[in-house]
């Protein structure tokens, strides 16, 4: 006669037995091979982030280089022209934001200046021509419609600054009129990014 706790053990192999033939992730670990990743910019956590070769780039100036002075307040201070691509399928709607991060905070407490809200780009767009009329412009730093060009203060620490380019690619177009702030643009854009990359520009006043 068997002992009362070998059955007891058979009984739980049993059951680890029929739990993992009902639910094969229960033994694995239950990985994710979605192949999705939660974005960490989303603030839905229903909503995910495709993994996508998005891209921004610019024939006038590469990653972390030098904008050329026309794109700023010492030129023409237009904006300079711009590249996507990789946008992930099912992209509607492109937005950019374009943002100052080393603003003295004796000018600004925040240390940041909004250079450029631009959404409502058509998501076939894959070149914004310089000073491109394309999409519908948001209200600025300076509370202006459209793009304003880099214009680092000289008398102050750091004298170059970097240009923050952020491009995200949108499941929609936004509900927004011309002016819209960047709070609003990011609030509507809010559980809508399939995707988003940034180019880095650098301006030092001569």
């Amino acid at each position: 006669m068997r002992p009362a706790y070998a059955y007891l053990g058979i009984g739980i192999v049993f059951i680890l037995a029929l739990v993992a033939f009902i639910n094969p992730s229960f033994m694995s670990g239950a990985k994710n091979t979605s192949g999705t990743i939660t974005s960490a910019t989303n603030t839905s956590p229903t909503t995910t982030m495709t993994k996508t070769s998005l891209k921004l780039s610019s024939s006038a100036f590469t990653d972390g280089a030098s904008i050329p002075s026309q794109y700023t307040c010492d030129g023409a201070a237009v904006s300079p022209p711009l590249t996507i691509s990789g946008a992930p399928e099912g992209t509607k709607g492109l937005a950019i934001i374009m943002e100052d991060p080393d603003v003295p905070k004796q000018l600004k407490p925040d240390g940041v200046f909004l250079h450029w809200v631009l959404f409502n780009i058509p998501g076939s767009v894959t070149e914004l021509v310089e000073d491109a009329k394309v999409g519908t412009p948001g209200a600025n730093g300076a509370g202006k419609n459209g793009f304003a060009g880099p214009c680092p203060p000289a008398q102050y620490q750091p004298n170059e600054h970097r240009y923050i380019f952020t491009l995200y690619a949108l499941d929609m177009t936004l509900a927004l009129k011309a002016g819209a702030s960047k709070d609003e643009v990011v609030k509507a854009m809010d559980g809508h990014i399939l995707a988003q990359t940034q180019l880095i520009g650098k301006y030092k006043r001569k």
